[in-house]
């Protein structure tokens, strides 16, 4: 039975979306016919784990699902093979097909956190675009090359600039939009969900669904967050400054409460399933000084360690947090790192330790002040220190050791 409730479908078409084609308005007008809409939202598995961003667009999925329509996740098996090149100024490098597997068994089990794919009524479909690509002969490929120009692929804002700035772009990348789009076709879908850097290839895959199946196809394209001092992407795979839905609850939480002050509303009606009406509260009492912003930061942090922990573990992320960023005590459990008694340079301890990934790391560290050997800061990179047995490392304000 599909829910045509009007408020539950308002939200559905303005919760953390950008824009919706040909327009919300006959979006709307087909959610409210009683018909059931075949909805998908594609994904390649290019990086371990999904993150909050990701997330947004599960919670998408999920209102659809609830409305009793049919969701797909597809895993981009095929095409993750090939790189996408949204935003790149440079060639992807690609993946084998373990690492590839193995990404996706990661997704799968963190997209269960938020959508059910085990209803007895419309549980969510999987599908992997290998199943048809993996098929493909030479003369379907040279078919589906045949139905976009080149001209309409040159357009992509991102090849513009990467020939204006002398930089290579290869055939196999040219190709990206087309099986993106190719996807649409053979799931035979009404309704494509992405990010909003996704636009121009959603878009070549509603070109595809007008030629191929003589439908309409919908594109519901989701903003996407941004950091306001870099002006880069709040969550980004490729840039690797994401919080994952696999993160461990008091680094979760903790990274939750380092985000700027400016993106807290954004978050909340992104990440979480707080009705809206609080969530413009919450702005309102921000903006009048009733509510601190890092208090509000503390709510949004144990909404989702408990959306994707659960709530007792949300509660003692969140007690852990203020043990130490609040009492200024050392955590209750830091972990134990097995190293002889003795006299280590400070770089060399820290990288043995692992608190750093190398040397230059170790010594950025060290001159940022970032580094405390028992409670003491360090600022000398070239300092040897005494260790011994309960001597504990800290770099920043989250990474601990104890020497064991």
């Amino acid at each position: 039975m599909i829910d045509t409730n009007p408020k539950k479908i308002e939200e559905v078409l303005t919760r953390a979306i950008k824009k919706i084609y040909p327009s919300k308005g006959k979006m709307e007008e087909i959610l409210k016919s009683n018909k059931q809409l075949k909805i998908y939202f594609g994904i390649d598995p290019t990086a371990p784990n999904l993150h909050l961003d990701h997330g947004t667009n599960l919670l998408i999925l999920k209102r659809f699902q609830k409305l009793g329509h049919q969701v797909t996740l597809l895993f981009g098996d095929f095409t993750a093979r090939i790189g996408d090149p949204t935003g790149k100024l440079s060639v992807r490098k690609q993946l084998s097909k373990k690492q590839i597997l193995e990404n996706y068994k990661n997704y799968q089990r963190q997209a269960a956190k938020i959508l059910d794919f085990n209803s007895k009524k419309n549980s969510v479909k999987i599908a992997f675009n290998s199943q048809w690509f993996g098929k493909m002969k030479l003369e379907e490929i040279m078919d589906l090359m045949s139905k976009i120009t080149i001209q309409k692929i040159m357009a992509r804002d991102i090849f513009r600039k990467r020939k204006k700035m002398g930089k290579e772009i290869f055939f196999h990348e040219f190709l990206y939009p087309l099986l993106q789009g190719y996807d649409s076709v053979k799931l035979d879908t009404d309704i494509e969900l992405g990010g909003s850097d996704q636009i121009f290839n959603m878009l070549v895959g509603r070109d595809l669904m007008k030629i191929y199946k003589k439908k309409q196809k919908f594109v519901i394209a989701k903003e996407i967050l941004e950091d306001p001092k870099t002006k880069k992407m709040l969550m980004s795979k490729s840039e690797g400054n994401y919080i994952s839905l696999d993160e461990k609850p008091n680094n979760m939480y903790g990274r939750i409460m380092a985000l700027p002050d400016e993106v807290i509303a954004s978050c909340f009606t992104h990440w979480t399933e707080i009705p809206l009406n609080k969530i413009k509260q919450i702005a309102q009492d921000i903006k009048s000084k009733k509510l601190n912003p890092k208090k509000a930061k503390s709510i949004l942090a144990k909404e989702i360690v408990t959306m994707y922990h659960n709530k007792s573990v949300a509660e003692k992320a969140e007690k852990e947090f203020n043990r130490i960023f609040k009492e200024k005590k050392l955590p209750s459990k830091i972990p134990g790192f097995k190293l002889k008694p003795g006299v280590y340079n400070i770089l060399d301890l820290l990288v043995k330790t692992k608190i750093a990934s190398s040397k230059s790391e170790a010594k950025r560290l060290v001159l940022q002040k970032g580094v405390k050997i028992d409670n003491e800061i360090q600022n000398d990179w070239q300092k040897d220190i005494k260790v011994k047995k309960g001597t504990i490392i800290q770099a920043g304000k989250r990474k601990f050791v104890k020497i064991i």
